[in-house]
């Protein structure tokens, strides 16, 4: 089950279906189970403070995820900063909604194993989001 919280935020013109439908389909193709995934919006500022905290990272960031995958079955939380996301389609001349799509796409890939550490894998990551984004 795919559950999406706000806090303090608001999506406007967000349509829940449409993006736990996308999650859904990229977590099947990937060959795993959909377990429980929480997708949390959230401000810059509370992302920032969970980088710190978290990941020792004093930076901000458009998502942090959280694995709690057993197995095959996927799960965890995706903690996203609207303001990131936001940003990132104003600098990538991108619609808001499908910068948004691109970035829960990106979490649950993390949960399916992808990383993007390198630059081989940051390649591959983006490779797979523009795949799941079609």
């Amino acid at each position: 089950m795919i559950e999406i919280e706000m806090i303090n935020v608001e999506v406007p013109e967000f349509n829940p279906e449409f993006f736990v439908l996308a999650l859904s389909k990229t977590i099947q193709e990937e060959g795993f189970l959909l377990g429980d995934i929480t997708v949390i919006f959230v401000t810059d500022g509370y992302l920032l403070d969970m980088n710190k905290k978290h990941l020792n990272h004093d930076y901000y960031t458009d998502i942090i995820t959280f694995d709690y995958c057993e197995g095959n079955i996927i799960s965890g939380d995706l903690f996203i900063s609207l303001d990131r996301v936001r940003e990132n389609a104003s600098i990538f001349d991108t619609p808001f909604l499908l910068e948004l799509k691109r970035v829960m796409i990106h979490g649950v890939l993390h949960l399916c194993g992808h990383k993007d550490k390198t630059k081989e894998e940051e390649e591959n990551m983006r490779s797979l989001e523009n795949k799941y984004l079609n």
